[in-house]
């Protein structure tokens, strides 16, 4: 519950499914599990195409999972930056399914690892968790009683917004930074065999030149 987007009848509903994160090696995992893994279709040594989701595994987890990411989309922190760069490219669809399966592999990073969402604003996280209380029962807390706080300040409040917009800048520039720095997937250099051998330019002027003396 400390991701944005992820109430307690999200977090409730993928942990039902999820059960013990131990049966699971690894995030790809249980993103297949959930059918939010792309299908693939490939023939000979053609270039692997990828298609819709699989959509296998517990039909309501991933519902629950597409619903909180148009949540987490509305709200400022990486998973927005990441929905709005899918969104870019593929349309508002696809880009709350990234985010679902986004979600998906944050819930099993936080549970085997036994952490909270890096990127979690506590006066969203404390108010959560408080109307889970209320739900379940607890009575309501009176003011001057000493009892913990729930309710937020203006200044926290936005104290917590300049944090997430803080965590939304750093993932926009690793992205930036990233397509400065990373491989490039165009020309002879993609080509297996063609990457490490010599131009055009070179190749004629190895042919030009004069061979050694015999």
């Amino acid at each position: 519950m400390t991701i944005p987007g992820v109430g307690a009848g999200v977090a409730v509903t993928l942990m039902a499914a999820i059960g013990d994160v131990s049966r699971f090696s690894g995030q790809r995992q249980l993103v297949a599990y959930l059918g939010l893994d792309p299908k693939v279709r490939q023939s000979g040594e053609e270039t692997p195409r990828h298609g819709r989701i699989s959509k296998r595994g517990n039909a309501q987890a991933r519902t629950v999972l597409v619903e909180a990411a148009w949540m987490a989309m509305r709200q400022p922190g990486p998973l927005r930056a990441f929905g709005e760069r899918v969104r870019a490219r593929r349309g508002s669809q696809v880009a709350a399914v990234a985010v679902a399966r986004k979600l998906a592999c944050l819930a099993w990073q936080l549970l085997s690892k036994e952490e909270d969402y890096a990127f979690a604003r506590p006066t969203s996280v404390r108010s959560k968790l408080r109307r889970l209380e209320l739900a379940a029962g607890a009575p309501p807390l009176r003011r001057g009683h000493g009892g913990p706080k729930v309710s937020s300040t203006p200044a926290e409040r936005e104290s917590d917004r300049e944090l997430s917009e803080r965590g939304e800048a750093a993932y926009r520039r690793l992205i930036a930074d990233w397509k400065v720095s990373g491989p490039q997937k165009k020309g002879a250099g993609a080509t297996p065999g063609r990457a490490s051998g010599p131009s055009t330019g070179q190749a004629a002027r190895q042919a030009k030149a004069p061979g050694p003396a015999l």
